[in-house]
């Protein structure tokens, strides 16, 4: 199984995580895509620096070409600019304080227009979401209420897209997450200066285990504490692995002895004692436990289980099928079937007891050996698509184009779907052949 993991010793912000995506291989090409796509007035600065001597890759959000500031000189920008009004324009102040503010259903609609991948759209939103719902509870209300501050400037909306799209990217099946250091502390924010961590992070930390060590300034932010707790299944220390590669991502500041970076590690997971698995594999080949998680279906329009299919994938299940079958008195019905990690599983089935009629879910432990997979891209006329490759006893066994990235030109250039598919194939050969 191939897994990421992520090293925050230095907290973990939105662009410190684009700079480890970019730094362990993603394409930069593939988060300026995701950008344009938003149709936001943004654009992405992609270059190299150094924190600590360590060589690491800095991503910078330009909206409108201004540079996306950290959030506490953001507003203590703002407090400088209001300091000299009269009173009798605070209300006016107050309400230029947060122009760029969008709700959730505004960012919602534009995610869902952008030419990015289903999957990569639900992830975002997903994002987007636990950081809405962290807020509505933190000020008693609801999270279509919430009236998204700093999380709804245009920096925030490029950053957790793109971290979603970058994650796709990687074909990783699970992310792990070391303790986060959270700073220490206090930080300028749209309410006024609080201690690290600023509220909405520390409800979005909730049984994470963060500790303070270093510089006292906030090292986790909202949208980073977001994306971690949206992509990570666990925190735990290294994890038992065969290195692939790794990144490192920058920070905007500098400390004196401690170096502002987000280490992003990637490899293939091995068992916890590092010993070779009961079952003989190849080296490409990895063994792991999954759940599998059955319902039979006797009473549910096909159009709500095919959202809750949807749903479950979006959710982090592995995989989602279902089996037409004949129920008692020969009523027609369906086998839903979910293959989920050990740590997804309860989650898993209260999302199918709230979205089917099922009173029950089976449930029992396999174990699932798996190909070594990886990714290549190829460029089409149409633009750049994944090719997902499969390894075994050390040779190409199965390849196949990302249909979500065929499909998203594919309706872009109004040209058939199986076109595209086919010239990303021949591409991918074609490349195969001059290597």
């Amino acid at each position: 199984m191939r897994i990421a993991y992520l090293d925050c010793f230095s907290g973990i912000s939105g662009d410190m995580f684009l700079g480890a995506l970019v730094d362990a291989g993603v394409s930069p090409k593939i988060l300026e895509d995701a950008v344009g796509a938003l149709d936001i007035g943004a654009r992405l600065e992609i270059f190299r620096v150094q924190r600590g001597g360590i060589s690491a890759t800095k991503v910078d959000v330009y909206s409108n070409g201004e540079k996306d500031l950290p959030r506490e000189v953001f507003w203590e920008q703002q407090e400088h600019d209001h300091a000299n009004e009269d009173s009798h324009d605070s209300g006016h102040a107050h309400e230029h304080r947060h122009e760029h503010g969008r709700s959730l259903t505004e960012i919602r609609e534009i995610i869902e227009k952008s030419a990015i991948s289903s999957t990569a759209k639900a992830t975002a939103i997903r994002i987007f979401e636990t950081l809405g719902q962290a807020e509505a509870e933190i000020h008693n209300t609801s999270v279509e209420r919430v009236h998204f501050h700093e999380v709804g400037a245009v920096d925030a909306m490029v950053d957790i897209v793109c971290a979603a799209v970058g994650a796709e990217s990687l074909a990783v099946e699970e992310w792990v997450c070391s303790p986060l250091n959270v700073g220490g502390g206090t930080v300028k924010c749209a309410h006024g200066t609080l201690p690290v961590p600023a509220p909405a992070t520390l409800k979005l930390l909730q049984e994470a285990p963060v500790y303070s060590s270093g510089p006292q300034v906030e090292l986790v932010t909202p949208t980073g504490a977001a994306i971690v707790k949206t992509l990570s299944g666990r925190f735990a220390p290294f994890p038992a692995m065969k290195i692939e590669k790794a990144g490192y991502g920058a920070g905007t500041r500098e400390f004196p002895e401690h170096p502002n970076l987000l280490r992003l590690t990637i490899g293939e997971a091995l068992p916890a004692d590092g010993a070779s698995s009961s079952l003989s594999t190849s080296p490409n080949e990895s063994n792991d436990r999954i759940v599998v998680l059955e319902a039979n279906l006797d009473d549910l329009s096909p159009q709500v289980l095919a959202y809750a299919m949807e749903r479950l994938l979006a959710e982090g299940a592995l995989d989602v099928f279902s089996v037409p079958v004949q129920m008692k008195k020969s009523r027609p019905g369906a086998l839903l079937t979910v293959l989920a990690k050990l740590e997804d599983a309860n989650r898993l089935t209260k999302l199918i007891f709230a979205e089917t009629t099922t009173l029950g879910v089976r449930r029992r432990e396999e174990q699932r050996q798996t190909l070594s997979r990886r990714w290549e891209t190829v460029d089409t006329t149409w633009g750049p698509v994944r090719i997902k490759i499969a390894n075994m006893n050390g040779t190409v066994s199965n390849y196949a184009p990302e249909y979500e990235d065929c499909r998203t030109l594919a309706e872009a250039q109004h040209v058939p779907l199986r076109t595209v598919m086919q010239e990303a194939i021949q591409q991918y050969l074609q490349g195969e052949r001059k290597a």
